[in-house]
């Protein structure tokens, strides 16, 4: 029998995929990122994490910031950088040093801050900020984070004997400050569910058990826990921009862990990368999700055709 009528909601369905169908995939492609710089360095107190920022819909950039706005992109070759981790440095003489930048056309994020040493030396600014050193002559502050990047360090809190030492940032909350007989903890990271499943990323690294009977700060989200006397630090997780621990003294803290730039986009579009970018891929839904985990250069770039 032959169809002499239809339904206007048929029609009108009929009408919505037609058109989507001529134009989902084509560019300019619409495109979702978390980008993550790399880490401080712990030393006597927790390292800060990497800068962290993010416009995937219904998630949050660091420092309590809301998702960024939407991008799309036409055909073309663009930056992308993915940011070392800070090295640690010696408990008793040397601040842990900045992580390094990521990057992805402008969106970049900055290093996180490294932890402060035994003494008054200033723990280090960054994406998130790095803890205040152990003392016994004084309170050290946390170093600052960046606005809609991260949060600040948590100071030493004390110097009563045997000298806590301050958290590090991270992009979801301050370190927490230590306390007599207690290190504290690495400020808390931010999750995303870019690549299918929810990830937490960017934590602050534990604040360090400097003398003897003294409790380490703890750490989530990549950031290092601190181990307990009289140990070196715990480097950050690689990939996830966590800031190295705090360690004893006498000893060092934990490297910073490096940063990553994750990108979400139609599946339809053609990417290439140069030889320099390490990268993993993966379909989610109806996009294609890249894990850039590794740059060699700082010229690095992925290209949308």
């Amino acid at each position: 029998m032959a169809v002499t009528s239809m339904a206007n909601s048929s029609i009108r369905d009929f009408q919505k995929f037609r058109n989507m169908s001529t134009t989902f995939g084509a560019p300019p492609y619409p495109v979702e990122y978390v980008v993550i710089a790399g880490g401080g360095g712990g030393s006597s107190a927790g390292g800060g994490a990497g800068g962290y920022r993010s416009n995937v819909a219904g998630e949050s950039s660091g420092g309590g910031a809301s998702a960024e706005t939407s991008l799309s992109l036409a055909p073309g070759t663009y930056t992308v950088t993915v940011g070392a981790g800070g090295n640690s440095g010696a408990v008793d003489s040397s601040t842990g040093t900045q992580g390094s930048l990521s990057q992805f056309v402008s969106v970049t994020t900055v290093g996180g801050g490294g932890g402060g040493t035994s003494g008054v030396s200033v723990a280090g600014n960054g994406g998130s900020g790095g803890g205040g050193g152990a003392a016994a002559a004084g309170i050290n502050a946390g170093g600052s984070g960046t606005t809609n990047q991260g949060y600040a360090g948590g100071s030493n809190g004390s110097t009563v004997a045997n000298y806590p030492a301050g958290g590090g940032g991270g992009a979801g909350s301050v370190g927490a400050n230590g306390a007599t007989g207690v290190s504290g903890n690495g400020g808390s990271g931010v999750t995303s569910s870019i690549t299918g499943s929810a990830v937490g990323r960017a934590g602050g690294g534990g604040g360090g058990a400097y003398g003897s009977g003294m409790t380490p700060g703890s750490a989530t989200d990549g950031g290092g826990s601190a181990p307990a006397y009289p140990n070196s630090g715990v480097a950050g997780t690689a990939n996830t921009g966590g800031g190295g621990s705090g360690g004893s003294a006498g000893q060092t803290g934990g490297n910073g862990g490096s940063g990553v730039v994750i990108l979400s986009l139609p599946a339809q579009a053609s990417v290439s990368f140069s030889a320099g970018v390490t990268q993993t891929s993966a379909t989610v839904g109806l996009n294609k999700v890249y894990t850039i985990t590794a740059t060699s250069t700082t010229s690095e770039t992925v290209t949308f055709a």
